[in-house]
């Protein structure tokens, strides 16, 4: 894909990837234990942990208003690890039917009865909690990454708290843009939620940038991920460079609260120019899609915006359901209005040409 094209279509939500600012800062960062500059050498149970690693937890817990938190390498790592081992025999996991694929992943390998429910359907969600067993669990994203949508979070816990089941949320796509001090804690910190969600999920390769995860909760769920959580127990642990990168990054979020003002400027823009003759989500967040069925469909009029300088891509069946293909659309902190504008000019376009 050349690399001209304007960014539709990247997690980056507030141009951290890209900052120069946040480059300078990471390579200011020193080293000091020369054993590890390259590598970290093995799993945080054998060679691999350090005091870097255990501060960086630590700072990001209290960043997000959490007791303990435990880093992932990736947030796949961290779904695939909390799921797969949460729940032992006999217990429920209930899951939203847009969950992302990486929880599914982890759900297949636990022993516990799963079963998802309606998308953000509060009342299908509790007909599955009175028939539930063993100890319960909700499992949701705050910020939905194909549908862009919020997830009733005030709601969900207390549904949670009236049948004592905990609500673990992927805050993926809403770290780093939500909070409620505006230094983009997500939207559980936003809600003033925190004590009344079992686990969260927080990455650092969308809004912040660079990789890896973190797994916020209790001493407890800490102490069963270390002792249980497989895609921990045998991954070789993140280097310190990377530590470092994730701890500028979140610096940067404090010092550029200008940025996340900016994006949801951005957002407004966007949802004001949709017009009733185009199907766009027009989503109070950042992940808006252009709902175009079929997927040889989608895959045209994508190809049509990338011919006309707009990097904008198809999500197809079976990643959507069939008959809900659609072009996925993000916007950034950085597009400007006149961006805005050509694209919307160029999915008329598009909309208007006869398939071939």
């Amino acid at each position: 894909m050349p690399s001209d094209l304007i960014d539709f279509t990247s997690n980056d939500y507030l141009g951290l990837a890209r900052s120069e600012e946040l480059h300078k800062l990471i390579a200011l960062q020193k080293i000091t234990d020369v054993r590890r500059v390259n590598g970290s050498t093995g799993s945080r149970l054998l060679s691999g942990n350090s005091t870097e690693a255990e501060a960086l937890e630590t700072f990001i817990a209290e960043y997000h208003q959490a007791d303990c938190g435990l880093l992932f390498n990736s947030g796949y790592d961290a779904n695939l690890g909390l799921f797969s081992c949460i729940a032992g025999r006999g217990d429920t996991i209930l899951y939203d039917e847009m969950i992302h694929a990486s929880v599914i992943d982890g759900l297949r390998l636990s022993h516990a009865h799963t079963y998802k429910f309606r998308h953000n359907d509060l009342k299908h969600l509790e007909q599955l909690l009175t028939k539930a067993v063993g100890q319960l669990y909700v499992a949701v994203e705050s910020l939905y990454s194909m549908d862009g949508d919020f997830s009733p979070l005030s709601e969900l816990t207390e549904l949670c708290r009236v049948y004592k089941a905990g609500l673990i949320v992927d805050e993926a796509h809403a770290t780093g843009l939500y909070g409620n001090s505006n230094r983009g804690e997500g939207r559980v910190s936003e809600l003033g939620l925190q004590k009344s969600v079992f686990a969260r999920l927080h990455t650092f390769g969308k809004a912040l940038g660079c990789h890896g995860a973190i797994v916020l909760g209790s001493s407890s769920l800490r102490d069963h991920l270390v002792n249980f959580s497989r895609p921990f127990i045998f991954s070789t642990a993140l280097p310190l460079y990377s530590l470092q990168a994730i701890r500028c990054a979140y610096e940067m979020l404090e010092r550029h609260p200008l940025a996340k003002s900016e994006l949801h400027s951005r957002i407004q823009y966007f949802n004001q120019k949709v017009t009733q003759a185009i199907t766009i989500s027009k989503n109070p967040g950042p992940i808006q899609h252009l709902l175009v069925s079929g997927n040889k469909r989608v895959k045209a009029l994508a190809l049509g915006l990338q011919a006309s300088g707009y990097d904008a891509r198809p999500i197809t069946s079976p990643t959507v359901p069939q008959g809900k293909e659609r072009i996925r659309i993000c916007i950034h902190s950085f597009n400007t209005s006149e961006q805005i504008d050509g694209l919307m000019k160029a999915i008329d376009n598009v909309l208007d040409a006869p398939d071939k």
